[in-house]
């Protein structure tokens, strides 16, 4: 199963998404974030990630949740998800992903993948969690899903 991340930037009851221009859901709205390399740690894929997709410098990301996601029978991503307060630099469209703000109460939920409007509440009010999302094979459709909030997931 692939390690991969997410790292959300929360400001002033805000959070950064952005609109994936290539890969797996592009088209959506989502975290920063994608696979962790042979020899880096998810923390460093975070910071790493959220630099080339958006031009921004994360200080201290905290892990707050994961993820196991399985497209029909096959697992295919292992995700760590962090969030970051502490950042600097201006968020910048690349040949990636097109950033953008969003109030907590005006997520574009209906752009999303299914399964952030299970999870993202939790993100928002700092709670950690742990969840299991299986979609159909195309990744269109949310099958099934577990979610646990309030759990140990340090690093």
């Amino acid at each position: 199963m692939q390690p991969a991340t997410l790292c959300y930037l929360l400001r002033n009851e805000r959070v950064l998404l952005i609109r994936k221009k290539r890969g797996l859901g592009k088209g959506k709205f989502v975290g920063p974030g994608g696979k962790v390399e042979d020899g880096e740690t998810p923390i460093e894929a975070a910071v790493r990630e959220v630099e080339e997709e958006i031009c921004v410098a994360v200080n201290d990301p905290s892990k707050v949740g994961e993820f196991e996601f399985v497209f029909g029978d096959e697992p295919k991503m292992f995700v760590h998800v962090f969030r970051a307060e502490t950042f600097s630099g201006e968020p910048r469209e690349t040949v990636e992903a097109n950033p953008r703000w969003f109030d907590f109460e005006n997520v574009p939920y209906d752009e999303m993948w299914e399964d952030d409007r299970l999870w993202m509440p939790h993100l928002f009010s700092g709670e950690t969690f742990s969840g299991r999302f299986r979609f159909d094979a195309e990744g269109d459709e949310l099958l099934e899903h577990e979610l646990e909030t309030d759990i140990d997931c340090r690093t």
